[in-house]
């Protein structure tokens, strides 16, 4: 096995973890409430529906590169300052937002992204750390969806139609500084991953491959889910079925995650990530063929299963590549990148008439993936894997 029997350094409390997921989940918050913030902008005629685009891919693509630089090159010290410091800033550029208009809230959001990345990152640390990292992961990501769903859903209930997109924005301030106060209780430092003397905490060149896989993965899943929607028109069918697709897909994801956390340490990566990839072929055959309402909904809601099932075992297929955990550590601002991008990439082979091009991207990228995990899954059964002790 890649995982260790105990945690890398000291375990954290129950109320430790608690917080550590709470600064996970808030600096990831933004991305599933973009389409109602950011599309809400655009109806109040702040933002063109090209900016909304922009503002979206600049904070996400930000938030990945940030998760990956702190994982890069900073080490796990003084995480309660950071956590503070980066969740005070985060609420001020929310804030910042209530004034702004146009290609200025692109940058404001870029900005945030920076922060928000930093926070994901002490989240990504801990599941790095940990004896079962799909598990936490799978909690982490069962949980930040959970989050998701119920804020999106209380803003538009009870925010958005009184105070329009600027109370949204204010609504997630006074979430981050309450995470700001948090912070507090984190634990100050966790283990290093590599020994004191270590020159570097780049990971191997085979884990920088591996974390290709990752951002494939959510290339593909995101750059065919934007077209959901489209797709459900080009097949004819009633304008609410979209809409009803998303939730299901919503629920579905949430099931998913539940499922690979009560799986964690049972289920081989491998196995897990070929399973889903076989069952992802079918998804995007069944959306290709233009689906009646009945099929389309129930291939959305296997979509959005797999969605979140899959996602945890991307962590240990990392580890199995860099025992070091290095290239771990980096998984969130990978996969943070390829979601932001897939649907910028998947853009190419649209048209207005016909968006199944969308599948074919989703179906290349798929395959590289399946084609990187197989490699690396033949690479550790041939070489056993052994965790580097720091």
């Amino acid at each position: 096995m890649n995982a260790p029997a105990e945690w890398i350094g000291e375990r954290p409390t129950a109320l430790q973890l608690g917080v550590i997921l709470l600064i996970g989940v808030c600096g990831v918050m933004i991305a599933g409430l973009q389409p109602l913030l950011l599309g809400t902008l655009a109806q109040e005629g702040r933002i063109s529906a090209a900016q909304l685009g922009h503002a979206a891919t600049a904070e996400l693509l930000l938030m990945g590169a940030a998760s990956a630089y702190a994982g890069a090159r900073w080490q796990a010290e003084r995480l309660r300052a950071i956590g503070a410091i980066s969740a005070m800033v985060l609420a001020a550029l929310n804030v910042a937002t209530v004034w702004a208009n146009g290609e200025t809230v692109t940058l404001i959001r870029a900005f945030a992204g920076v922060p928000s990345g930093i926070l994901i990152w002490i989240t990504i640390a801990m599941i790095t750390r940990s004896p079962t990292p799909e598990r936490w992961s799978g909690i982490y990501l069962t949980i930040q969806t959970l989050a998701q769903f119920v804020l999106a859903a209380a803003l538009a209930a009870w925010v958005i139609s009184r105070s329009g997109a600027n109370g949204g924005f204010v609504a997630l301030a006074v979430l981050c500084v309450v995470c700001a106060f948090a912070s507090f209780l984190l634990p100050d430092r966790f283990a290093p991953l590599v020994a004191d003397n270590a020159s570097t905490n780049m990971p191997s060149a085979r884990g920088l491959i591996a974390l290709v896989a990752p951002f494939l993965w959510m290339a593909f899943i995101v750059g065919v889910w934007v077209y959901a929607e489209p797709l459900s028109r080009q097949a004819g069918h009633a304008p609410t079925v979209a809409g009803v697709a998303v939730s299901i897909s919503l629920a579905c994801q949430v099931l998913g995650g539940a499922t690979a956390t009560l799986l964690a340490g049972r289920l081989r990566w491998f196995a897990a990530l070929l399973f889903c990839a076989l069952l992802n072929v079918g998804c995007l055959l069944a959306f290709a063929v233009l689906p009646s309402e009945s099929l389309y909904l129930l291939t959305s809601g296997v979509f959005g299963f797999l969605w979140l099932f899959s996602l945890p075992f991307m962590v240990p297929m990392v580890i199995a590549a860099d025992p070091t955990r290095r290239a771990a550590v980096l998984v969130g601002g990978a996969e943070l990148a390829g979601g932001s991008l897939g649907p910028l990439l998947a853009s190419f082979v649209v048209s207005d008439v016909d968006v199944r091009g969308a599948l074919g991207f989703g179906a290349v990228s798929l395959a590289l993936t399946v084609a990187i995990a197989f490699g690396l899954h033949r690479r550790e059964r041939a070489v056993p894997a052994t965790i580097v002790e720091t």
